[in-house]
Order: structure tokens, then C-alpha cells, then sequence
């Protein structure tokens, strides 16, 4: 199986950050304040840019888009641990870093770059057509790693990304570290560490001797 990794609260911890940007571009927009909580709860929605006209009450210019852009850039943002292990880890047996992220392809790019990480593949929420939980996204990492869905595994911590990965046929594991992962939402396989995902796929650990399940 090839991984794909859901971005906020599964490679990194976004959990303050990206709703601190949402608020405070909401602010400068001249919109009534919202608060973190009700940037959370609107994630479903789909890219930032879908995200700021609801928050906003109303369809912005690109230019007012610009403005949470503005506020995203150079927050502090860092990697869950054992994240960049991992990576190492995949990268080392010539398996694809792939992102698929409700966020867009330039939030994401912004995000992964604060965090330190490298990818080979993000799919971003401007990439497709309906955001998760369609399937839409992991449909096109499986185009674009020139592979099936149901090769795919989808690493994520909301219930968004494993009934995305269930709706494409492909695998699901629930990322326990994240900061919206629910225990009650059914998933092929629930990780306490990214490490253990790597037993799960047959990939050889850190240390270069294969991480053995059970």
C-alpha cells in the first residue's frame, strides 16, 4: 500500500494557528469576529477561500483572499513527533510523500515549508471537484501515482479523511494523535505513533531494520 497523509493534525499541529489566521483575516476584512471555535466547525466546508466568504458572510475578491494568505505566512508551526521519521523512513524506501489536504495547494505549500517538510505530491482542496469526505482527492493521487484507490492508505485524524478513503476504496488509518481524531469513527487500522503505519505497509523502519506488527 502507498500512504497519502492528510496535512492539519496529522503531519502537523496547526490546531491554533491556522484558526488564529481565519480570525484575524476576518478582522482586517471588516467582518463581525468569529471566533476559533466557529473556524473549526466550518473546515468541512472545503478550502480556505470557501471557508473565509462563510466566515465572511459573503464572496470575496482574490485580493481579500490574499489577506488570510498574508496571515498564514511565517506562523509557527511544527511537525507531530516521529512525523519527519517517518517521512525519512518512506523517502529511504523510494515510496512517494503524498499530501491530499482539504486546504489548498497554496495553504498547504505555505504549512509543509513552516513545518519543515518535503513532499512529492500534495493534492489540494482546489484540486478537486468536492472535498472530503468525497472521494474525489484520493481518485487523483491514485492518477497521479499512476496506481488504483484501493493501493492507497489515507493517514488522517478527522472523520472527514477515513470515510473519504472508505468512499474511494482505498484504506483508512486513524491518526490517535490528532487533534480531531474520535475513537467511535470506524477505521481499517488506528495508529498511536506515524511510526506504527510503516509495519502496516511493509517499509523498513528509521533505523533501516523493518518494524515488525504486533
Amino acid at each position: 500500500m502507498l500512504p497519502v497523509w492528510d496535512m492539519d493534525g496529522t503531519l502537523i499541529d496547526s490546531s491554533r494557528v491556522v484558526p488564529a489566521a481565519f480570525v484575524r483575516a476576518v478582522a482586517e476584512l471588516g467582518a463581525p469576529p468569529v471566533t476559533a471555535e466557529q473556524v473549526v466547525a466550518a473546515y468541512w466546508r472545503g478550502t480556505p477561500e470557501v471557508i473565509l466568504d462563510h466566515l465572511t458572510g459573503r464572496a470575496l475578491t482574490a485580493a481579500e483572499h490574499d489577506v488570510y494568505y498574508r496571515h498564514l505566512d511565517g506562523v509557527p508551526v511544527t511537525a507531530y513527533p516521529d512525523i519527519a521519521a517517518t517521512l525519512a523512513a518512506l523517502r529511504a524506501a523510494a515510496l512517494p510523500v503524498t499530501v491530499f489536504t482539504g486546504a489548498s495547494t497554496r495553504a498547504a505549500r505555505i504549512l509543509l515549508a513552516a513545518a519543515g517538510l518535503d513532499t512529492d505530491l500534495i493534492i489540494g482542496g482546489d484540486q478537486v471537484e468536492h472535498p472530503k469526505p468525497a472521494p474525489d482527492g484520493m481518485l487523483l493521487a491514485a492518477a497521479e501515482l499512476g496506481t488504483t484507490a484501493g493501493r492507497l492508505i489515507l493517514v488522517g485524524d478527522s472523520f472527514l479523511d477515513l470515510r473519504a478513503a472508505a468512499a474511494a476504496g482505498s484504506r483508512s488509518a486513524a491518526a490517535g494523535w490528532g487533534h480531531l481524531h474520535d475513537p467511535a469513527e470506524p477505521a481499517d487500522f488506528r495508529l498511536a505513533t506515524p511510526l506504527e503505519l510503516l509495519a502496516i505497509i511493509g517499509c523498513p523502519g528509521p533505523a533501516g531494520a523493518p518494524i515488525l506488527a504486533g
